[in-house]
């Protein structure tokens, strides 16, 4: 050893930490190291039974706080619970270079040192998620309001997986052992103890024999992957899981299980099924307008979370009636059709073609709102040809009953529903005869016209807006005409 290497090994520093994630010593201990300007390569980070920190800086603890970039603040305690060996001074290297000089030193993924401590943070990431899958609780015999789980981690995730299960069961007292240590939750404090033994839970309870059966229930043969469960469920997590005992017998069952389902002939569901809707809303024979929408209002919409039923508006006898797709939002919460921005841009529409709103028929081809929530918004989505199915019986009786002489379809949903088929607005805009079952079966052809609805006017960019709005006028015009000349 010559005379610099022997200053530098006078020199090194030394920290001695508490085994496991010592957050706070490692804080404590990185602070002092700082305030002294001390290089990560003078100092040897070391775990040992009693924590410690190297005589050489006072009063480690009072130093102030660094000021770190957030993604290097949430690194650290992630990383800390790895059990790396160098975990303590690979964030100790990253620090000092965060704070002399590289403040976005995070962002570079491709540096050697950024790249590994992500995939350290990573790894206690994935091991804190397996632990809040596969831990099972099981009541402690003679204790019925107490539970007790065993469980084997990768890393020192026991302290802030502990904050899940209180999360998750605050009203139950459990504990959790572990080989490296144990927490206990009493219903109002956590305390942590020594490592546990596995033989110290109970094998089961009666509340697996229910799970078991729920389990098997629901096992779907026809997507059982082997590859993807393996990933997902590691077999050292099995022996803590009771569904696992099932998993063999129902992944030799599959092959055989997934035939028969092939096989049988596939069944709709009396609710969904339209026909068995048609039939039974038919027995109930409504005579007039109002009779029928008291059978709409009672029924359950076909897709949940619709407020109300949004019916017709309009006269009996009206010589137009006009059929959109659906409700929307401001429909679903008013119960009227045609009051959001596309109704607001069809009366528009109506009034500079000479249509007088109050005078027509409004409705629907699809009684209910369909949407998808998105935070606080509710978005509009658009119905199956299956779900017009189902409404379509509604729609023949309402106009049935209402009697226009003409029938316009906005939009391509509303010419389904009235002609049972996909046609292109594009190709058949303008007049046309639909075709439609009437009350005793037979075929029936009544006057229509096809055009847009005005939420595709909406959807549109500002510069194609102007011209299709025109157009959509100008067919409400030769509707207007069609309507005089029907009534005349």
């Amino acid at each position: 050893m010559d005379a610099a290497e022997a200053l530098s090994e006078r020199t090194r520093r030394t920290v001695s930490l508490a085994p496991g994630a010592d957050l706070p010593g490692f804080r404590a201990a990185l602070r002092g190291l700082i305030t002294e300007a001390v290089a990560p390569d003078a100092v040897a980070w070391t775990v040992a039974d009693a924590p410690g920190l190297f005589p050489a800086i006072a009063e480690p603890r009072e130093a102030a706080p660094l000021r770190l970039p957030r993604p290097v603040a949430a690194l650290i305690p992630m990383v800390v619970q790895h059990r790396d060996p160098e975990r303590y001074a690979l964030l100790h290297a990253l620090v000092w270079r965060v704070l002399n000089g590289e403040r976005a030193l995070c962002e570079v993924a491709s540096d050697p040192l950024v790249h590994r401590l992500g995939l350290l943070r990573k790894a206690v990431a994935r091991d804190l998620h397996k632990m809040h899958a596969f831990l099972r609780f099981r009541r402690i015999a003679g204790e019925p309001e107490r539970f007790a789980a065993w469980f084997e981690p990768d890393h020192h995730i026991l302290a802030q997986a502990a904050e899940f299960f209180v999360d998750r069961f605050r009203g139950l007292r459990w504990s959790i052992l572990t080989p490296d240590g144990s927490v206990h939750w009493d219903g109002a404090e956590l305390a942590f103890g020594p490592p546990g033994r596995r033989a110290e839970v109970p094998e089961g309870d009666g509340f697996e024999a229910g799970w078991l059966d729920y389990y098997e229930s629901t096992f779907n043969p026809a997507r059982t992957n082997l590859r993807a469960m393996k990933a997902e469920m590691p077999r050292k997590y099995w022996h803590n899981m009771p569904e696992t005992a099932a998993i063999p017998a129902l992944v030799r069952a599959a092959a055989g299980r997934t035939a028969q389902m092939i096989e049988r002939e596939p069944v709709m569901s009396a609710k969904r099924d339209p026909a068995k809707a048609v039939a039974a809303m038919a027995d109930q024979e409504p005579q007039t307008l109002d009779a029928l929408n008291a059978v709409i209002r009672r029924a359950d919409p076909l897709v949940p979370g619709a407020t109300q039923a949004v019916l017709g508006e309009g006269p009996l006898g009206a010589t137009l009636a006009f059929v959109g797709e659906q409700p929307g939002d401001q429909e679903d919460r008013q119960g009227r059709p045609f009051v959001g921005p596309a109704g607001m841009l069809l009366t528009r529409a109506l009034e500079e073609a000479g249509i007088d709103r109050s005078a027509a028929y409004l409705t629907n081809a699809v009684k209910h709102f369909k949407f998808e929530e998105r935070g606080k918004r509710r978005i509009h989505q658009k119905p199956t040809a299956g779900e017009v199915g189902h409404y379509r019986w509604w729609l023949d009786r309402e106009l049935d009953l209402v009697g226009p002489k003409l029938v316009v379809a906005l939009g391509a949903t509303a010419v389904l529903a009235l002609t049972g088929k996909q046609i292109p607005i594009t190709r058949a805009r303008g007049p046309f005869r639909f075709d439609r079952p009437n009350r005793e079966g037979g075929g029936t052809r009544f006057q229509g016209f096809i055009t847009v609805h005005p939420s595709y006017l909406l959807r549109l960019p500002d510069e194609a807006k102007a011209e299709a709005y025109a157009a959509f006028v100008d067919d409400l015009r030769r509707v207007a005409a069609l309507g005089r000349e029907l009534a005349a």
